[in-house]
């Protein structure tokens, strides 16, 4: 074990042996990554060390149209402490070839997510320093302070922000056109550094000198590990003074702007600053337990254009995700049906979001951002929308909470799905003979495993890939319990099912049936994908011995403490580790490399074939879910990240914050592995308050 790995396990281990994050130090290194989400689509993030090691890092990074249209504003700032003629730095850069400057990372005496990023700083012997980032939610506002916890001298902070100003995906480098000049009134400073961006705002109740400066040769490590332009210039219009002595430095990063601009004094900066805290205090404390907080980041506010009202979506993941059709609604039940009635009105307004854009009975799989078109090129996407409508459904009706309009609003589109895939639709997607789905044509990715680098689809799955029929033919349950009638594909794809795709010698189900569109052709590829005919779904397709034997082998075979590979290791195409340039590493994504996501499906399936017993929900937690939510503890803090390595150690990589990787996790808990009366989980701990409340 590594000293990394070591370090992370004790940061993730509670007296009880359990995993949390909560009330816990983090591992300080580069690799351990904050965010902090203004439920608009903008966020800060960086790391514990504070060196900025992505292109996504940054103070202020907000959404010009929710959640899309972002900008970064603010990447980050340099700050030191000057005690008489010493100077003493609290942070640090990493500049081209790779050299870090200056070393502050033994000075941070500790660092922790909770409630909000916060850290404590030696620099020198007899000065601390306590230092918070925090963002307002539901506005793109970043919050900093610093307090002088202990000094031996007067100790002056001293504040360098540095500033691009461009597409988050993009890199900013020197240039004549950024402009410097500040608007001044009092304590507010507003900078516009190009047209046609938001403008940034700062209250503080410091002293700010116009002092500009081009910063050149910032170095991010994980673009230039993927084989991308990783270097970056940053440009910087002052600096800004505190006497710490005196109180708290505050400085708030905003990309809202006042209509009418006025002047804050000392005393209101400080003031504004209190109330930031104290109502992020107040929302961070209801929530029960890390995995519910964490949920709370991806369901963010969608605001199509001026004209239109806003409404709900979800975000796939941070960084670099917006909003998918397959990632919100493999997400949905889990972020908001797991939840209790605070979150119902979030899946209404998600589902409507969506609803209102079925096309030939697809749903995109992404929405348009910067005037493009919706994207609809996936099979499953509209499925999982009506396994989440159904589900959202039966919730609403027992909590007697979707009204008249809204169900039927919801209901048409289940219907539009249904009737389009039965008559047929884009890239080969329609109903067969045998009551099973087809889909796909060369060159387009149309399953949730879809890696594609150029002209190459890494894995293809032309036909009728397995868990396409399993969504499916759960759709058709849904489609039956709304519209009062069984669609006539129903029994005859359960009977095709059970027969194709199961092989008593093989001892798993095929991955793909009518292969490439040739009939009788086969993919028996091992692969988690079958999970889905198993668990996961409200319909599982095959018996009970049929399922035991898929998930003794899925265990065997594919588990790992963080979830199932992606493929069996004995497979010749097997991809071990997911690292490497964006060929290597697209050709490694779908091949072996683990899933967190998938063990929703094995664990309810895993659930259900020992008869959901209490006994059996304990063991599935200790054995499955709580090595996950140890995850937590490093990497993307407090979150669970996308993907990890398929080779021990396996970890964690991609995207560092995702949505799915939580969702299920959280619907895990809450749900499938509840137990009444067990002081385990937080579902126990909600049953608690609710008992105590009445």
């Amino acid at each position: 074990m590594t000293r990394r790995e070591s370090a992370a396990r004790r940061a993730s281990e509670r007296p009880d042996g359990k995993a949390t994050t909560q009330g816990q130090a983090c591992v300080i290194d580069d690799r351990s990554e904050w965010i902090e989400p203004d439920g608009l689509g903008g966020y800060a993030s960086g790391t514990a060390t504070g060196i900025n090691t992505r292109r996504y890092h940054a103070l202020l990074l907000a959404s010009a149209r929710p959640p899309v249209e972002r900008y970064v504003l603010v990447n980050t700032l340099e700050a030191w402490i000057e005690c008489g003629t010493k100077v003493y730095p609290l942070t640090s850069q990493r500049y081209a070839p790779g050299i870090t400057h200056p070393i502050v990372t033994t000075s941070i005496q500790g660092f922790s997510i909770d409630p909000w990023p916060t850290w404590d700083i030696q620099p020198a012997p007899g000065v601390r320093i306590r230092h918070e980032r925090l963002v307002r939610h539901g506005e793109p506002t970043t919050l900093l302070t610093w307090s002088l916890i202990d000094s031996d001298c007067p100790a002056q902070l001293v504040v360098r922000l540095l500033m691009s100003g461009r597409d988050y995906h993009s890199l900013h480098h020197a240039n004549a056109a950024f402009r410097f000049d500040s608007d001044i009134w009092g304590g507010r400073i507003q900078w516009e550094p190009y047209a046609g961006i938001p403008p940034i705002v700062a209250i503080t109740n410091g002293d700010y000198e116009h002092r500009p400066d081009w910063y050149r040769g910032f170095l991010y490590e994980e673009e230039r590990s993927r084989g991308q332009d990783c270097v970056e210039d940053l440009a910087s219009p002052g600096v800004l003074r505190w006497d710490l002595t005196q109180g708290p430095a505050v400085l708030a990063l905003s990309a809202k702007v006042d209509d009418d601009p006025h002047e804050w004094t000392p005393n209101a900066a400080v003031s504004l600053a209190d109330r930031i805290k104290r109502a992020e205090r107040t929302r961070r404390a209801a929530f029960v337990g890390p995995l519910q907080r964490a949920a709370d980041a991806y369901v963010v506010v969608r605001q199509p254009s001026s004209e239109e009202p806003a409404g709900k979506t979800i975000i796939a993941g941070y960084p670099w995700f917006t909003d998918w059709g397959r990632d919100t609604f493999i997400s949905l039940r889990g972020l908001c049906l797991t939840r209790g009635a605070e979150r119902l009105d979030d899946a209404r307004d998600i589902l409507l979001t969506w609803a209102s854009l079925v096309s030939e009975g697809m749903l995109p799989n992404r929405l348009p951002d910067r005037g493009t078109e919706p994207e609809y090129n996936a099979a499953d996407a509209s499925l999982w929308f009506v396994l989440a409508a159904g589900a959202y459904l039966g919730v609403s009706r027992a909590a007697k909470h979707a009204g008249a309009e809204s169900r039927k609003a919801i209901i048409r589109a289940i219907s539009e799905v249904v009737e389009g895939y039965s008559r047929g639709t884009r890239y080969g997607i329609g109903l067969d003979r045998d009551g099973l789905i087809r889909a796909g044509v060369a060159g387009v990715q149309l399953t949730w495993m879809d890696a594609k680098v150029g002209d190459w689809v890494v894995t293809p799955r032309i036909g009728k890939p397995v868990e396409l029929q399993a969504l499916w033919l759960n759709t058709l349950r849904v489609y039956a319990e709304v519209s009062g009638a069984e669609h006539p594909a129903f029994a005859i794809g359960m009977e095709s099912f059970a027969e194709r795709y199961w092989d008593e010698k093989r001892g798993w189900l095929c991955d793909v049936v009518d292969a490439d569109h040739k009939p009788g052709v086969l993919d028996e590829s091992f692969r988690p994908n079958q999970l889905y005919a198993v668990g996961g779904l409200p319909l599982a397709l095959v018996n009970e011995s049929i399922c035991a034997r898929v998930l003794e082998r899925v265990e065997r075979t594919l588990m790992t403490p963080k979830g199932p590979r992606s493929l069996a290791p004995d497979d010749p195409g097997y991809r071990g580790r997911y690292e490497g340039d964006l060929l290597a590493r697209d050709g490694a994504y779908h091949m072996g490399t683990v899933w967190p996501y998938l063990i929703g499906p094995f664990v309810e399936a895993w659930v259900r074939t020992r008869g959901g017993t209490p006994d059996s929900k304990r063991e599935a937690r200790e054995r499955f879910l709580e090595p996950l939510l140890a995850s937590m503890a490093f990497d993307g803090l407090g979150h669970i990240s996308e993907i990890a390595d398929g080779d021990p150690p396996h970890v964690g990589r991609g995207c560092p914050f995702q949505a799915w990787s939580v969702a299920e996790a959280l619907r895990l808990d809450r749900d499938v592995l509840c137990v009444e009366g067990s002081p385990i989980g937080e579902c126990a701990k909600d049953k608690r308050k609710v008992a105590k409340r009445r």
